[in-house]
């Protein structure tokens, strides 16, 4: 894994977001704009890895996946699953808990039209490297996406093509853990219907049958 680095909310190491947040704290002063740090459980069985905070949803609130399209299908599915105490993500004082769950983005700040570029994604990837290692040791982690997937194995200092995205795959990660990718819970992809909420569910039963009962 690359060198640790403990997140700071401050951080400013990327000067195209960083210009791009400013730009945004000016035209929306109540937004959080500045880099989103994880949510949940401080040592969880199930970790979920986004790609990074939207402009109107973990940009806005500071919260990842919450009040956006994205978290609509998420957080749902964590409710069923018995990770959250309620099925809506809206704002920081809505209530929201999360149990044996915890949620975080492969880039922590908002990227213009959500593209962040190649070396942002890796100037990120030592703040994700230093949560990996501060998990459990059977923590399961879910990919949303070939981005998250891409930037959980650079943080194990793995070849991207040593384990290649598929939806519901698994693949075990150098310290044993293991990994599980799905397609991200975007607007588009639900749309489209390259993700529905039962193939969602899959890989939450998925997570399940890897812990051997009804949920990680």
């Amino acid at each position: 894994m690359p060198e640790d680095r403990v997140f700071d909310i401050n951080c400013t190491k990327c000067p195209r977001l960083d210009d791009f947040l400013a730009d945004v704290r000016r035209q929306h002063p109540t937004y959080h704009a500045r880099p989103v740090p994880a949510f949940g459980s401080e040592r969880p069985a199930l970790l979920i890895v986004g790609l990074a905070p939207g402009m109107h949803g973990a940009n806005a609130t500071g919260r990842p996946f919450t009040g956006d399209y994205a978290g609509l299908l998420l957080y749902e599915t964590l409710y069923k699953f018995g990770y959250s105490n309620q099925p809506q993500a809206t704002s920081l004082d809505d209530g929201l808990r999360l149990d044996n769950c915890r949620i975080t983005n492969a880039v922590k700040c908002l990227p213009p039209q959500n593209k962040p570029s190649g070396d942002e994604i890796r100037q990120c990837n030592a703040y994700l490297a230093a949560e990996l290692r501060q998990l459990p040791e059977k923590t399961i982690i879910m990919a949303l996406g070939g981005i998250a997937h891409r930037a959980v194995l650079r943080a194990y200092g793995m070849p991207l093509k040593s384990a290649v995205f598929a939806h519901n795959s698994v693949h075990r990660l150098p310290d044993g853990r293991l990994l599980v990718d799905s397609y991200h819970c975007s607007r588009y992809n639900i749309q489209t219907k390259r993700l529905t909420a039962a193939m969602f569910e899959d890989v939450f039963r998925q997570v399940a049958k890897i812990y051997g009962h009804g949920r990680a």
